[in-house]
Formats: structure tokens, sequence, C-alpha cells
């Protein structure tokens, strides 16, 4: 299997969980702090054409200027959504990783558990000290 690419956020424990769980299963993932170099749009539809979601799935609204630019608002189209995204990549929600079994936004930290091989990986404990029991099926 091809290595992992991960879409992160290092102030992100979700995101921070996510590398730790990649790694924790073998795989030295490509990192991609999308702070520092955000996704094309071009790049954020084929992400979002790959994870089967909405540009409005995507979206983050903690932490992010969401309700200042008013992006509740049913009359933005997706094209203008993305460019949203685009000048504040801040509004992508993370952590995205992408394998060869799939592109998912990995929302709790243990779904990147459906974008690993198949086959149980040792427990693995989150930094809130949570305990992820993988049981080896994939569901992806």
């Amino acid at each position: 299997m091809a290595e992992a690419t991960i879409y992160h956020n290092p102030a992100c424990g979700t995101s921070r969980n996510t590398l730790a769980l990649l790694r924790h299963a073998g795989l030295q993932p490509t990192v991609i702090e999308y702070l520092k170099t955000p996704p094309s749009k071009t790049q954020l539809k084929a992400l979002i054409r790959d994870m089967g979601i909405s540009v409005r799935e995507l979206l983050r609204r903690k932490g992010t200027p969401y309700d200042e630019l008013h992006l509740d608002d049913p009359s933005w189209t997706d094209d203008e959504l993305l460019d949203f995204i685009v000048r504040h990549p801040i509004l992508m929600s993370r952590p995205i990783v992408v394998t060869a079994r799939g592109s998912k936004l990995c929302r709790p930290s243990e779904a990147v558990l459906d974008l690993l091989p198949e086959g149980r990986l040792p427990d693995f404990t989150k930094e809130d000290g949570e305990v992820i029991v993988d049981s080896g099926v994939r569901r992806r």
C-alpha cells in the first residue's frame, strides 16, 4: 500500500491524533500543513469528490471566520464557498487523509482506520487518554 497524505493542522488535537495513528500503523505520511500550503481550488474539488461529501460538509465553523462571512447563507454557491476556503484555509475541516484505499475527513481521528490496510493494529491511546481498539475490519 502506498503511503498516506494528511492535510494537517498541528494546533488541532484531532489532527495530531490522526497523524499519530497513521504512524502507529507503520505509515510515514506526507504531511501537508494546509494553513501554510493550502490546497488549490482544483485540489479541493478533487478531495471533495473523492471523499463523497459536499463543499458545505468540508466547512469548519469553530475558530474560523465562518460567521463573519455569513457562510450559512444558502445563496452561496459551491464555487463561491471554495473561493472562501482558498482565501481562508482555516475554513477547511481537518484532518483529511488520502491513501490508496480512498480519501476521508477523519473526524473523529479513528475514522482513519477505514483507510488503513486490513489487519488489527495494537491498541492506540489518544492524547486525551481514550484508547482506540482496532477490530481490523475496514468499512471502506
